[in-house]
């Protein structure tokens, strides 16, 4: 019976247990996401101080760069998603982690404009793996728990773009102070730091998670996602789909705008406020940080009103939410002391964050069979959001106070989008059956652990 119940779904989270496959892939997708995002983001808070005078680089190539790394990232998004239903979350993952690592590592060779832009090319493809973490705990865990399984893991992997807008600037530092470099040249050698991470959590990825509960898509062909004769591809099916770009543009209104506000803000507090690298990139930390938490509080208020409201009252919290972080946004953009400033910031990262959580939260329910191709799409729509919120400040002139005010009435507009999405009776059936069948499950296990627990005594 208890073999029975490690092959199947997990109904509950427990943060301790590294025993069962479902809670080694918990915990193991969210440190790979968290080192990914480290190193997709870890030339921004060096960039105004240490990269672009090094390489002569103007503000408009700064900018130009962080499209570049971000916008790659769509495309590696929805190929990633496809390549999950192909190969597995599993290969999946460890493919990447490697090849970010050669990628991050490979940037402190770039020498002039055109091998920077390049290299960060390279670094956003790592950004996709995002997709993967989700995928990987949407087929780990039950529909009582998913919302904040995805959440958390979600949640914990993005604290990675707060942590490395607080460290990396550090780890430059030191490397200058040691001596093994000039400090303009610093953050050459301190881009091996999480190249050199990302190789050691490929090995414990391939060692210690599988594709799904039972094992891997390779030995077990029929878990693979799969079509029947005559359907449409995976692909075609979930992008056949409106509800899945109504998710697309959600997912632009918060994910988009948390990549933008952790690409720029530590900038942004350093012309505002006058502030150092180190200073700035330490405020930045609060924003980030709040992924502790947030996101796993939107999922699981999602998984809570889904218990009582079903799937469509997944989306009604994700609609409050969206439309409340465009509030908070439009707070942040109009204050000018430090404190408020700092203050207003941290209120509108629980809302991004929330809103991200609550997302991920219905994304499993949209089409279990094409879950990859969905979650690729939709994570891809963030990206999107970041490229077009970039795009804006580099064509329009505004300052990025203006830029944060303008988006804060566009994130508020978009959340409205959400009272489109709805799910079939059907659907809400086979959630609740889903559910039901998993609960059943444990209960019994746990009767028959008791039932034991009571001889032995």
């Amino acid at each position: 019976m208890n073999n029975k119940l490690s092959t199947s779904k997990a109904t509950k989270i427990n943060l301790t247990d590294f025993k069962t496959i479902q809670m080694r892939t918990f915990h193991l997708s969210w440190i790979a996401f968290f080192l990914c995002f480290f190193g997709w983001f870890s030339h921004a808070p060096l960039m105004k101080s240490t990269i672009a005078p090094d390489l002569a680089l103007t503000k408009a190539q700064t900018t130009l760069a962080f499209i570049a790394s971000v916008g790659v990232t769509i495309f590696a998004r929805l190929l990633i998603g496809s390549l999950c239903d192909k190969i597995g979350p599993r290969k999946s993952y460890v493919y990447l982690l490697v090849f970010g690592a050669f990628a991050v590592a490979g940037s402190s060779f770039a020498n002039t404009w055109e091998t920077y832009l390049i290299s960060r090319l390279a670094i956003g493809v790592i950004g996709a793996s995002f997709v993967i973490t989700q995928y990987h705990t949407s087929v780990m865990f039950a529909p009582n728990v998913i919302g904040i399984a995805n959440a958390t893991t979600a949640g914990w992997g993005n604290l990675g773009g707060g942590v490395t807008n607080a460290t990396m600037p550090l780890i430059a530092s030191g490397v200058a102070a040691f001596g093994l470099a000039e400090a303009t040249e610093s953050w050459r050698i301190a881009m091996w730091v999480p190249a050199a991470i990302m190789l050691l959590v490929a090995f414990l990825y391939w060692k210690y998670t599988t594709d799904c509960p039972k094992g891997n898509y390779a030995d077990l062909p029929d878990e693979r996602p799969q079509t029947k004769k005559g359907e449409k591809g995976l692909f075609l099916t979930a992008a056949s789909d409106k509800r899945v770009w109504i998710l697309f543009l959600m997912y632009a209104g918060c994910f988009g705008m948390e990549l933008f506000v952790t690409g720029k803000a530590s900038t942004y507090y350093q012309e505002k406020f006058s502030l150092s690298q180190e200073a700035a990139g330490f405020i930045v930390l609060f924003f980030g940080a709040m992924n502790l938490f947030a996101r796993s509080t939107g999922g699981w208020i999602a998984d809570k009103f889904g218990k009582n409201s079903g799937l469509n009252g997944r989306v009604k919290i994700l609609v409050y939410v969206v439309i409340a972080e465009g509030l908070a946004l439009l707070l942040f953009s109009q204050m000018n002391s430090l404190s408020l400033a700092v203050t207003s910031m941290v209120f509108f990262s629980l809302f991004v964050q929330m809103a991200e959580g609550a997302t991920y939260s219905v994304v499993p329910f949209i089409n279990r069979k094409a879950l990859g191709a969905v979650s690729g799409i939709v994570g891809a729509g963030g990206n999107v959001g970041a490229v077009l919120y970039a795009q804006y400040l580099l064509r329009s002139g505004s300052s990025l106070q203006e830029a944060f005010f303008a988006f804060g009435f566009v994130v508020a507009i978009v959340g409205f989008l959400g009272f489109l999405l709805k799910f079939s009776p059907q659907e809400e059936q086979a959630a609740r059956d889903e559910q039901k069948k998993l609960e059943d499950l444990q209960k019994e296990v746990d009767a028959a652990e008791n039932t034991t627990t009571a001889a032995m005594a």
